[in-house]
């Protein structure tokens, strides 16, 4: 590579020699004069061309350490399988995500609590429920991390007239997670409607999730509908737009 080659040149290079195997996933990569004089080109040019890479996401900085290559690649979120009773229950997991991690061999954990609470006005007037009183059954946030490395953010509400004195109102809600527990209690859900949208993360998800401010989330309001039409759960989930691949699939009326 000629040391004229622009930033740009030499971030699509460091990306490929990570998808190459080159620089693994969870490494640390060389040095800004490393690279540099491994490139040919200048340390300006390098520190710019990491620029790029972190706001993808691709790579972190550990400060007094150096660069790292994300530890996770990205993640599918396929909606056109993930709701389904047996892939939320595979192997006696606690719900779609538990499953989806299992699957590449990932430790799953998370920390949340939950209870009774007042729902946010936007989540009351889907539910049908009042918005000032505790009307809801809380569970969240839950700050998840795979592999110790965050990579979600998701909050629950439920109506309590469905929750109360369930496994739903508890810390462990069995396997399957709270929707295997709603079609338990004659409330299966028939339809989930998501709407996405993309931003930055506040501060707070930002220092959860490891990410800076030019870097982006989906903020998806997911709905979770009965065969009537009844709106039994609201998820909110904030999620980095790099760690995660969004995959829907559905049925088109023939013309």
């Amino acid at each position: 590579m000629t040391s004229t080659a622009s930033y740009r040149q030499v971030a699509d290079t460091i990306r490929e020699s990570i998808r190459d195997g080159l620089y693994p996933r969870g490494s640390l990569l060389p040095n800004e004069d490393a690279l540099a004089a491994e490139l040919g080109v200048h340390r300006a040019t390098i520190n710019k061309a990491l620029k790029i890479l972190k706001a993808e996401g691709l790579v972190y900085v550990h400060m007094g350490v150096g660069t790292y290559v994300h530890q996770l690649p990205p993640l599918l979120r396929d909606a056109a399988v993930r709701h389904s009773r047996a892939h939320r229950e595979r192997g006696g997991v606690r719900g779609a995500l538990a499953s989806e991690m299992a699957a590449h061999s990932y430790t799953l954990d998370s920390d949340h609590g939950v209870g009774p609470a007042r729902p946010p006005a936007a989540v009351a007037d889907v539910l049908g429920v009042d918005p000032d009183t505790d009307s809801v059954i809380v569970r969240g946030p839950r700050y998840m991390r795979a592999e110790d490395v965050p990579i979600q953010i998701v909050t629950s509400y439920i109506p309590r007239s469905i929750a109360d004195g369930t496994l739903i109102a508890e810390l462990d809600s069995g396997v399957g997670g709270i929707s295997s527990r709603l079609a338990e209690l004659g409330h299966a859900q028939a339809d989930i409607v998501e709407d996405i949208e993309v931003r930055p993360p506040t501060p707070e998800e930002a220092r959860f999730l490891r990410m800076t401010p030019d870097q982006r989330v989906f903020d998806i309001f997911h709905t979770g509908l009965t065969a009537d039409g009844r709106a039994v759960k609201v998820n909110l989930y904030v999620m980095p737009t790099y760690q995660f691949k969004l995959r829907y699939r559905y049925p088109v009326d023939p013309e």
